[in-house]
């Protein structure tokens, strides 16, 4: 299944993506909702991830009645503005310099253990979504990255079982301003301008991605390929991270881990010229689809 939410003029509201168009949650619910219980229908992904676990049934019977039939509920994809695959009210917890090849390309040795650091809600943003760029910085720098979603109340868990605790799996632009994050020994500053991960166009769910050690990773700035990796070249593993961050933070249904960029970053090719307004960036991790981002 592949879920994202989109804006509407009462706010973010949650989506399915068909091959058919978009299903709006809300009114194919109303619509369609005589065979279905719409007490177990989310209508945002706030409402997704309240419990202790994301209970996927009622959109997934939304999704088959919805199927062969037609009604203002089901819209155009390129008719609709993307929001984040992401809940505004959970945790965002990024991982640092967890690839190989990126370590090297930045000068910097491998680590032992994550690297860490948070991000916070005025960084998200949508597919499509112009990001600004704020005067009081120069060094903007592109991080293509494999983010995902928790779906289960998950503390102490082990590494063998830390993916059926995931939800799903997203593209992440984890943006960064280099002269800023290096200012002091803090990355913090650097990475939480607004506007600065955005995440999507879908949030796809974990059955339909496998092992995401097995994904391509790529990125492309104004249509030339800068970033073209694989997850197998990260450090640390998603079940590594899940279940070490689980020893120390529980982590909720829609807490978001950004779980690092590879090697072609602008910061290890000092031949590159830093981001500017009117850049295009575009991410494509595995089979999540395209985020695309023009920066202002």
């Amino acid at each position: 299944m592949r879920l994202l939410t989109f804006h509407s003029p009462a706010g973010l509201k949650l989506g399915i993506r068909t091959d058919r168009g978009i299903i709006d949650v809300e009114a194919a619910r109303a619509a369609l909702g005589t065979s279905l219980d719409n007490q177990q229908i989310p209508v945002t992904f706030e409402e997704l991830c309240s419990g202790e676990a994301v209970d996927l049934q009622g959109l997934r019977q939304l999704e088959a009645a919805a199927q062969g039939k037609n009604g203002d509920w089901l819209l155009a994809e390129e008719h609709i503005q993307y929001g984040p695959s992401a809940s505004r009210y959970g945790k965002i917890i990024c991982v640092g310099l967890n690839y190989r090849r990126h370590a090297a390309e930045s000068n910097m040795p491998v680590p032992e253990s994550p690297v860490l650091f948070p991000k916070y809600a005025n960084t998200l943003a949508g597919s499509g979504e112009e990001i600004p760029l704020p005067s009081n910085a120069t060094q903007y720098d592109y991080e293509a990255e494999l983010a995902l979603v928790i779906g289960r109340r998950a503390h102490a868990v082990s590494e063998q079982q830390a993916l059926d605790y995931v939800l799903g799996y997203c593209n992440g632009h984890d943006l960064s301003a280099r002269d800023l994050q290096f200012r002091t020994s803090q990355w913090m500053l650097g990475k939480t301008v607004d506007k600065f991960l955005p995440i999507g166009p879908y949030l796809v769910t974990a059955d339909e991605v496998g092992d995401p050690q097995k994904l391509s990773i790529q990125l492309w700035l104004n249509g030339e390929k800068r970033q073209d990796s694989s997850t197998a070249d990260m450090i640390f593993s998603v079940p590594y991270i899940i279940s070490y961050l689980s020893q120390y933070i529980t982590l909720e249904p829609g807490d978001t881990i950004v779980t690092g960029t590879p090697e072609g970053v602008i910061s290890g090719h000092p031949e590159y010229s830093w981001l500017k307004a009117g850049d295009e960036v575009t991410i494509e991790v595995g089979n999540l689809g395209r985020l695309t981002n023009v920066l202002r």
